[in-house]
């Protein structure tokens, strides 16, 4: 439909709104009929794809450099001058094809979440919408700029990580202290955020005339579970799950020789070794982590090898920590240029090992999508099978971690970096659960969520109902506050429970991996390749999974990851 949709963009990301705008109306112009509507849809998508790569682009530039005025300054410029104006063209856009009535073939669920979000788009909330990705960059700001002077040198929160993993008691609970004394000094600035998002929130969700817990369920276009089917999987975790991590915390407890577990022993995300054995350290230099994750990815799949490499040749990876790199990792897509991008903070240590490989398996998606489907058809998968994507490539890249497939370690260290992973597992999903909890309270007690204490309160008693086997006395004011320190709570609300059902999904496409690790790796390629075109239950089934959140299911993923571990044990 357009012959000028430059695929440079150099040239798409300084288009003014004017140059939208003109292609835009073309078109709405358009007399869209069934024979025509092909046609029409991949012109709207070439260009969609052209506005979300631009927004893309200029949102990574700004976690790169949570410091560089420039790139948000660029950033705001598109929020604020082509953003808003791109909603509301987008809802003309949606409203003409709903209008005619024509179902192209394959684009019925495409058209399902196009009747959702016209259902829940208002005028009124396209600044409000604004305003909200701007508090995005003062959360990442704030966090960025969190350093601290240790051990003679200032440090980033992630460059601690390591020293939690030493075996001296003594240095790990200095670096815990100096973590969290740290995030405290900006406790007054998150409460000020917190309540300034939330406000937000609750303004959008009253002008769309619903509660906001509805509101983002239409958004996030959540068709195959409600909300009170969360509540069923967080008690399915209190049952079939804590008492398995608290087994894994005793354990550990009585291998390190201690009266009571403390966090900077133990805690969901890292651990010291329990037998005192020094951290694994895969790798002294960034280049041999990134040449070696070829491998191990190639000795997955050829073609997944192929799609790594690629990103390692465009430049497609930022993975080294440094001061004023926003926090976490992510991957995102560039849908004109048909490439992923991935984002993390290595510092040297086994998670960073876990943090690409997950983030690869994102990256895979997107590469199994862009080969098999037009753009048009492609559309957006379930969140919660983009991290079945993700999670199941950490489990499926895990027998080829060892030395002898090209990996990172001897024999003994990579059944106890498998072992970590599996037991991080199990001790995941009730953190999952203590997040995923807290949100729905914020959100059906929303005035009492204003009040930043009432949330301390609230996040205290989940803690201390999912979270058991560590001993957190004396660090009453930290526990409290641990909802600061994740970000989904104030940038993506309600975005979390998608690990928890995915890390379910994971298991299963694991167990299979366990009989037929070939077949495995089959079935998810297939399951990637069907992009947003299948709802969820099918997405599972089509990655040799059941989608379930019940407690037998939950409880038999945990029993397979036990049996696991207790054979890599014996290596």
């Amino acid at each position: 439909m357009f012959e000028d949709l430059s695929r440079d963009p150099s040239v798409f990301m300084n288009w003014t709104w004017d140059d939208i705008q003109a292609r835009y109306d073309v078109l709405l112009a358009f007399d869209l009929r069934d024979d025509n509507a092909v046609e029409w849809l991949s012109g709207w998508t070439e260009l969609g794809n052209r506005i979300g790569e631009t927004y893309s682009r200029l949102s990574v530039a700004t976690t790169q450099n949570t410091a560089d005025k420039d790139a948000e300054a660029r950033f705001n410029a598109f929020l604020e001058n082509i953003l808003p104006n791109a909603m509301r063209v987008e809802q003309q856009m949606k409203e003409k094809l709903l209008a005619t009535g024509i179902e192209p073939v394959g684009y019925d669920i495409q058209l399902a979440n196009l009747r959702e979000d016209a259902e829940v788009f208002r005028e009124a909330n396209i600044p409000l919408l604004t305003d909200i990705e701007k508090l995005r960059q003062e959360y990442d700001q704030i966090s960025g700029a969190q350093t601290v002077e240790f051990e003679g040198e200032e440090r980033t929160m992630s460059q601690l990580l390591p020293f939690l993993l030493e075996s001296d008691r003594g240095l790990r609970e200095r670096a815990w202290r100096a973590e969290m004394d740290r995030r405290q000094q900006d406790r007054a600035a998150f409460n000020d955020l917190w309540t300034r998002f939330l406000k937000l929130r609750l303004q959008i969700a009253e002008n769309a005339g619903m509660d906001y817990t509805t509101y983002t369920w239409k958004t996030l276009h959540r068709a195959d579970y409600s909300p009170e089917d969360c509540v069923r999987f967080q008690q399915a975790i209190e049952e079939a799950v804590v008492p398995a991590a608290e087994r894994i915390y005793e354990r550990r407890r009585q291998q390190l020789g201690v009266e009571t577990l403390r966090p900077w022993d133990s805690e969901h995300r890292i651990h010291a070794d329990p037998l005192g054995r020094p951290p694994l350290r895969p790798y002294t230099d960034l280049s041999t982590f990134i040449s070696r994750s070829s491998t191990i990815f190639h000795q997955v799949d050829d073609a997944l090898g192929d799609y790594y490499d690629i990103m390692m040749e465009e430049r497609l990876l930022d993975l080294e920590n440094r001061r004023n790199k926003a926090p976490g990792g992510y991957c995102t897509t560039f849908d004109v240029a048909e490439r992923p991008f991935i984002f993390q903070n290595a510092v040297g240590i086994h998670d960073d090992v876990q943090t690409l490989l997950h983030e690869g398996g994102h990256a895979f998606h997107a590469f199994e999508m862009f080969r098999s489907l037009p753009p048009y058809q492609r559309g957006v998968p379930p969140m919660e099978f983009c991290e079945v994507a993700s999670m199941s490539m950490e489990l499926l890249a895990a027998p080829y971690l060892d030395e002898a497939h090209g990996g990172f370690y001897p024999p003994s260290d990579a059944a106890r970096a498998r072992i970590e992973h599996l037991e991080g597992m199990i001790t995941f999903w009730p953190y999952m659960a203590v997040v995923d909890a807290f949100q729905h309270w914020v959100y059906t007690h929303p005035q009492e969520a204003l009040d930043p204490a009432n949330c301390d309160a609230e996040w205290t008693r989940q803690w201390h109902r999912f979270m058991r086997g560590i001993d957190y006395s004396g660090l009453e004011d930290i526990v409290s506050t641990g909802w600061h320190r994740k970000l989904h709570i104030f940038q993506i609300p309600f975005y979390y429970v998608e690990y928890g059902i995915a890390q379910l999904g994971a298991a299963q496409v694991y167990a299979n991996a366990l009989i037929d690790q070939a077949n495995a790796v089959r079935q998810y390629r297939a399951a990637l390749a069907l992009g947003g075109t299948q709802r969820l239950p099918a997405l599972f089934d089509a990655a040799g999974a059941r989608f379930s959140l019940d407690t037998a299911t939950v409880g038999r993923a945990v029993a397979e990851i036990e049996g696991v571990i207790t054979a890599l044990e014996q290596v």
